[in-house]
C-alpha cells in the first residue's frame, strides 16, 4: 500500500505482512484505524480500517494461512571471521626488522605563495564619534 505522510509529504509503503498484522490487531481490539509511522519524520499517519481492507480484500484467508503455517526456523548465529582465524605472535626477528625499516614519508604539501592583495594591511576601522579635545 502506497502512502504519503500528511506532515512531511514523504511517500512510503506498507508491506502486505504489516498490513495483515495491522488488520488482525485492529479486529482483535475493535479499532477503526491504524497508525502508520512515517520513516522520515516518525509521526503517526492514521489509516482507516476500511481503506486497509480495500487494499487487502482476502485478509481473513491470509490470516488463517499464516496461523496454520509453521513458524520459520530461527537463523543460526554465524561466528565472526576473526574468531575462526587463529593468530600467532610474530617472531622477534620480524618485529626488529619492522622497527629498523624507516616508514616512507609522504612529501609535504606545496604551499602557494600569498598574493600581494592578501599581504596588504587593511585600514583600521574608524570610530563613529571623534574624541573630544580637552580644554585647558
Amino acid at each position: 500500500m502506497n502512502l504519503r505522510c500528511i506532515y512531511c509529504q514523504t511517500p512510503f509503503t506498507l508491506a502486505r505482512t504489516e498490513m495483515l498484522s495491522a488488520i488482525v490487531t485492529m479486529n482483535e481490539r475493535h479499532q477503526n484505524h491504524y497508525d502508520a509511522h512515517c520513516p522520515r519524520c516518525r509521526r503517526a499517519n492514521s489509516i482507516s480500517r476500511q481503506r486497509m481492507e480495500l487494499f487487502f480484500p482476502n485478509w481473513q484467508a491470509a490470516a488463517k494461512e499464516l496461523a496454520s503455517a509453521p513458524p520459520p526456523a530461527p537463523k543460526k548465529e554465524e561466528t565472526p571471521a576473526a574468531a575462526i582465524l587463529k593468530t600467532e605472535p610474530l617472531p622477534k626477528a620480524v618485529k626488529e626488522a619492522a622497527k629498523k625499516a624507516p616508514a616512507e614519508k609522504k612529501p609535504a604539501a606545496v604551499k602557494k605563495p600569498a598574493s600581494a592583495e592578501s599581504k596588504a594591511k587593511k585600514p583600521a576601522a574608524k570610530t563613529a564619534e571623534p574624541k573630544a579635545k580637552k580644554k585647558e
